[in-house]
């Protein structure tokens, strides 16, 4: 069954819940990465946003976005928004990734000088890739 069928806007999902419907060891292990490296707790929240409408689980550090999750059967898909200051030490880190996320950026088209990208993590090699672009989010104060 269909992720926003199982849970419309009026009957939101726990984690335990998100966990057991995507069914892989990489959700677990990101989301224990994030609060374990960074000291941030999930937060499950209803999106109409129409690129990915509905429950998703939002990982923020002093306001500022690590990056938003999306539940979908048997994987997710995680949010990683690549500000135009991260931006060169993004594409020095591209090299040591996963073809499928050097695609992705690439074609990926800018936004004010930044692009986000929704990395279908199905592997443990585009987890480990999704978990560095993440800790560009927080490497640098703004100033």
């Amino acid at each position: 069954m269909n992720w926003n069928q199982l849970y419309p806007k009026a009957c939101p999902p726990d984690i335990t819940a998100i966990s057991d419907y995507i069914r892989s060891p990489l959700w677990n292990a990101l989301c224990a990465h994030l609060e374990s490296c960074y000291g941030v707790l999930p937060k499950v929240a209803h999106s109409i946003c129409s690129g990915a409408p509905g429950w998703n689980v939002k990982y923020k550090k002093s306001g500022r976005a690590l990056c938003t999750l999306y539940p979908a059967e048997g994987f997710f898909t995680c949010l990683v928004s690549v500000g135009s200051r991260e931006a060169m030490e993004a594409e020095l880190l591209l090299s040591g990734c996963t073809e499928a996320v050097r695609s992705l950026y690439w074609s990926t088209k800018p936004f004010n000088g930044g692009r986000w990208l929704m990395i279908p993590v199905t592997s443990p090699e585009i987890l480990e890739d999704a978990k560095q672009l993440i800790a560009l989010r927080i490497q640098k104060k703004r100033g």
